[in-house]
């Protein structure tokens, strides 16, 4: 429970003199007060209050503080009380939100601050996370256990912020843990080949493949669900697939192994998109989506952990990388930042999703992806010729016209 306390002051001088009952001035001024508090979520306990005597005028000023149950100040009201006799104040003026218009424009504000932070901590982790990783897979070839590795990360992550309740533990049922190991399954595969992806080719490339991930989404939706895409998804298509297929013909880095995988990916990220709306049952209240995320993430750890060995053979022990000449100290701080921003960017990216439309999530995953293609190129110093660049920038746009067909869909809907 927060406590009230009461300053009077006159002259800027607090006067704190002789108690008065509460009703002098429990009206006019707690009441505001117990709005202002409603508004910040707060609760009051009534104090002592101290008033005095003031010359003719009686006018004071009058700050309402509240106190955390910490005993921190949390928030100062300040009011003007007039008086004409000396006991009895009216409060003349108070710094408190006019109209439920401006209170609605103050939060709104906060909000866009807010998610536009959130969107630039997006970016940044995929940024590093991308570069991280490139550096780790060029002189450490073998994705699946780098792979592993992250996942492994991120479920010491998400162990540590369930055991310090810094988020809800989920509740899951049996049907649900059914639907979810499947989930799973597509999100380790579809990691497992961007990885081996980024492996074998540059990262602007990989990130230019993945771009055609909304042409999956519609041929999968109408192939098992009979959805129809509308003309303008259809038409926002023909970039996409167009400039994949010119920056593919470009690419200096181009390698079938690494084209392929990626192609791959996107196929499995996209199944697993689909069919996630009809897997999935009525979620448990504690089951939101970073708690979604958090059990499919330690799944495919557990997938992954072992599947890694059996195809790549222990690649992570001392005396192997010895012999192989490598910074094992390097190596490992590399590695423990890529899986770090491997799980906190996804983890951001499930936040933002809980607080933005599906579409405008999807607008901003399509500007995340210029932002890293672009970062890499600069960061990697790639080789790109204007035509790769036309055709990256054309499948782009077209990323960036589905997310607008896919508003128009949802706006007749």
């Amino acid at each position: 429970m927060e406590i009230l306390e009461l300053v009077l002051r006159r002259n800027g001088k607090p006067v704190l003199k002789t108690p008065v009952k509460m009703v002098i001035i429990f009206v006019p001024s707690v009441i505001l007060a117990g709005l202002s508090s409603f508004r910040y979520g707060l609760g009051l306990r009534m104090a002592n209050f101290f008033t005095t005597q003031t010359d003719a005028s009686y006018a004071m000023d009058m700050e309402i503080i509240f106190l955390s149950d910490r005993g921190e100040k949390s928030r100062t009201s300040s009011y003007k009380l007039a008086s004409k006799t000396p006991h009895e104040f009216k409060v003349r003026s108070a710094a408190l939100p006019e109209s439920r218009n401006e209170v609605t424009s103050i939060d709104e504000r906060i909000r866009i601050l807010q998610l536009g932070s959130m969107f630039a901590i997006w970016y940044l982790l995929n940024i590093y996370f991308n570069i991280y990783n490139k550096q780790v897979l060029k002189v450490y070839p073998f994705p699946a256990t780098v792979t592993a590795f992250q996942f492994g990360c991120g479920t010491v992550l998400i162990l540590l912020m369930w055991a310090l309740n810094l988020h809800p533990k989920p509740k899951v049922s049996r049907s649900q843990f059914a639907a979810i190991l499947l989930l799973a399954l597509g999100h380790t595969v579809g990691n497992l080949l961007t990885n081996v992806s980024l492996g074998k080719v540059a990262v602007s490339f990989t990130h230019t493949i993945k771009a055609m991930e909304p042409f999956f989404t519609v041929l999968l939706s109408a192939l098992y669900f009979g959805e129809r895409p509308s003309i303008w998804v259809v038409s926002s298509l023909v970039p996409i697939v167009g400039g994949v297929a010119l920056a593919s013909f470009t690419e200096a880095s181009f390698n079938w192994i690494g084209f392929g995988s990626a192609m791959a990916s996107n196929l499995t990220n996209q199944t697993r998109n689909v069919f996630s709306k009809k897997l999935m049952v009525r979620k448990e209240e504690t089951l939101d989506n970073i708690n979604l995320f958090s059990i499919i993430t330690i799944i495919s750890f557990l997938f992954l952990a072992p599947s890694a060995i059996l195809l790549e053979g222990v690649k992570f022990s001392p005396s192997f990388l010895a012999t192989q000449g490598f910074n094992v100290k390097d190596l490992c701080i590399r590695l423990i930042l890529s899986g770090f921003c491997f799980h906190t960017y996804q983890q951001v990216s499930y936040m933002i999703l809980q607080m933005v439309s599906p579409v405008t999530h999807a607008v901003g995953n399509s500007v995340k992806r210029v932002v890293v293609i672009v970062s890499s190129v600069i960061f990697f110093q790639t080789p790109v010729s204007p035509i790769n660049s036309l055709g990256t920038a054309l499948a782009l746009a077209g990323v960036f016209l589905y997310s607008r067909a896919k508003r128009i869909k949802a706006k007749v809907a």
